[in-house]
């Protein structure tokens, strides 16, 4: 039974009746009786009347077609030859970047931002970096040779990664290796690059312009070491990159990279042990310590840093090496008690845990936090937390173990008196010259730690000792007095503030505060000790704000700072 077409049956009053036969009741719907008699198919899409079928090929078939199809009667647009299929996201066929269009000025205007070369490039490139991309002044391009081409984007990309690298591992805040890396990104002729950085990963974007496709390079920190000769070697090639009159090339900049990579430590390993237990000692005379005092948690602090070797060797975390390097001060400081030798075995365990609080990562958590990168601040004072409780363990472990042998160990110790002003002062002083030994710091810097490390045990004495001022307050006074002449320092040296400011806060870390906290705990008296470790971390936060509040006084009044325009981002006011 085939389709057929429906046939024109003429005017009404000429058709003829159809018979009874065809008419009947039974006949299925969608049936018709054609002229022959015979039943063809039809439904209400078969085609009425009096339209034309269309006509179809003789050897084609049906196609396919949707409401996106090309209509008829419009012919399709001319291929471009060498041009491939295109989307929404493809260059528009006008655009062309030999002949591109004049920038857009928003209505407001893009504000003029005065760049003195007067000031350090952490001030420079600071200024850019706080600025949105389109309003960030661009150089001039130089003027090349016909034929000429700058060095490729993706070397100039890992060589900025290189260097934030050991910027970050280094210990150095977040915002100045952003800085560095906008720094040596731009002297390159890459204006339009975002660098990120976080704990872990350091990020660099470059997009040439707004229709060209942006391109990336990352790289994972994976080890830290704290070297400050090779953080400031890195800050000198930065500032030497960032100089338009060097006129640095990339193979000169990678060469030099090199170097400072393969440089040896200014100090040998066992000058960093020696440097340990003095640290060890002069902490335990700030405290009140005699002699013997001395050369035992000079002992404890050595042996701790010689186990705390042989685990990194053996490929522990840091968690059991500081762990392990925390045991022998306080087992010695308990045998002393066990023997009733009179000393006090207090200030034996507090110079112990001198060496190992860890104040610089502190100073550069809090850092990153004041600064507006709380990602990496939430990430380096969780490394700080591990790290003390790691000290925690490795004291708790001892001080358990001494008073179920009987050791009376008095947590009402007093420590700290301020009868004698000039050994103290002295003992600040050797704290700071050994703690900028074990940074690996350059030997023309350790002098003006030193003496910064005794400026800030002056101040906090005289106010804390002479004044009766809370220890809090002395700290943070004390530390933001540490903050500002390190500042003052590195401007004078074009280079980092952290070797000027990191061991000069060693004879402000609260160390003794952290014992007594311990030792609470371990004679079940938690409710001291907790007093005693919440005091501690006020001391900690107290030194951090300080040292990141007299940096920042001293940027906020320096003239050339003030003129590079040196603007902070604008934060939400609880809403």
């Amino acid at each position: 039974m085939g389709v057929t077409e429906p046939e024109d049956l003429g005017p009404k009053e000429d058709r003829k009746p159809v018979s009874d036969e065809a008419s009947s009741a039974f006949v299925p719907v969608g049936f018709a009786l054609g002229i022959d008699g015979d039943a063809s198919v039809t439904s209400e899409f078969a085609i009425p009347a009096g339209l034309d079928v269309p006509a179809a090929g003789p050897e084609s078939e049906a196609q396919t077609t949707s409401e996106f199809a090309l209509p008829q009667g419009l012919a399709p647009p001319e291929p471009v030859a060498g041009e491939q299929e295109g989307s929404a996201f493809s260059v528009p066929r006008t655009y062309s970047a030999r002949h591109a269009p004049v920038a857009f000025t928003p209505p407001s205007g893009i504000p003029l931002v005065s760049l003195t070369k007067d000031v350090p490039w952490q001030d420079r490139m600071r200024t850019m970096l706080r600025m949105p991309v389109a309003e960030r002044p661009a150089p001039e391009s130089p003027a090349r040779v016909e034929g000429e081409t700058g060095p490729a984007v993706p070397r100039v990309l890992d060589l900025t990664l290189r260097i934030g690298e050991l910027l970050l591992a280094g210990g150095e805040g977040a915002e100045d290796v952003e800085a560095a890396m906008f720094a040596v990104c731009r002297s390159y002729g890459l204006d339009r690059c975002e660098p990120t950085v976080t704990f872990t990963q350091l990020s660099v974007t470059y997009q040439p312009s707004l229709v060209d496709d942006p391109v990336t390079a990352s790289r994972i920190v994976r080890r830290r070491a704290t070297d400050y000769t090779r953080l400031a070697a890195v800050f000198q090639l930065v500032d030497d990159l960032s100089d338009p009159e060097s006129a640095t090339s990339l193979e000169e900049a990678y060469r030099r990279l090199a170097e400072i990579r393969r440089n040896r430590h200014p100090y040998p390993g066992w000058a960093l042990t020696v440097a340990s237990g003095l640290l060890a000692g002069a902490a335990s005379a700030l405290v009140g310590g005699g002699v013997v005092v001395f050369v035992a948690a000079a002992l404890g602090a050595m042996l701790g840093d010689r186990l705390a070797w042989v685990c990194s060797g053996r490929g522990l975390p840091e968690f059991y090496q500081f762990l392990v390097a925390a045991m022998p001060p306080a087992a010695i400081g308990v045998a002393l008690t066990v023997a009733h030798v009179d000393v006090a075995a207090s200030a034996v365990i507090t110079g112990g845990l001198f060496a190992l609080l860890p104040g610089r990562a502190l100073v550069a958590g809090v850092q990153d936090g004041l600064t507006g990168y709380y990602i990496t601040a939430s990430a380096r004072l969780l490394e700080v937390m591990y790290l003390f409780v790691g000290i925690v363990v490795g004291v708790l472990l001892v001080l358990y173990f001494g008073v179920s042998l009987g050791a009376e160990l008095s947590p009402d110790a007093a420590l700290g008196s301020a009868e004698r002003p000039l050994w103290q002062l002295g003992a600040s002083m050797l704290l700071s010259l050994t703690f900028a030994v074990l940074l690996q710091q350059e030997r023309s810097t350790v002098l003006a730690v030193t003496l910064n490390g005794g400026v800030a045990w002056a101040v906090y004495g005289a106010m804390h000792d002479a004044g009766d001022i809370s220890p809090v307050a002395s700290t943070a006074v004390a530390a933001g007095v540490v903050g500002l002449f390190g500042q003052l320092l590195s401007r004078y040296r074009f280079a980092s503030a952290l070797p000027y400011t990191t061991a000069a806060i060693g004879p402000l870390l609260p160390g003794s505060a952290t014992y007594f906290g311990l030792l609470g705990l371990a004679q079940n008296n938690v409710d001291a000790g907790l007093v005693s470790l919440t005091k501690a971390a006020a001391l900690a936060m107290a030194i951090a704000i300080g040292v990141n509040l007299g940096s920042e006084l001293f940027r906020l009044f320096l003239p050339g700072a003030a003129r590079a325009g040196r603007k902070a981002a604008k934060r939400t006011r609880g809403f």
